[in-house]
């Protein structure tokens, strides 16, 4: 693997975690919880990918 191939999975990892955030603090504090629902989502999706690179 590549540098740039090793460190794809870890930037994944840190923008799924900063989406699980966001989207919950906008989903509990009643702001716009359609955008947090959907960060919530394209946090799922970033983990999925992660998991199909590792494998």
């Amino acid at each position: 693997m590549t540098s740039l191939e090793s460190l794809a999975p870890a930037i994944a990892m840190l923008a799924a975690i900063a989406c699980l955030i966001g989207g919950g603090m906008l989903i509990a504090k009643r702001q716009n919880t359609q955008k947090g629902v959907l960060m919530l989502v394209m946090a799922g999706v970033l983990v999925g990918n992660v998991v199909i690179w590792t494998l």
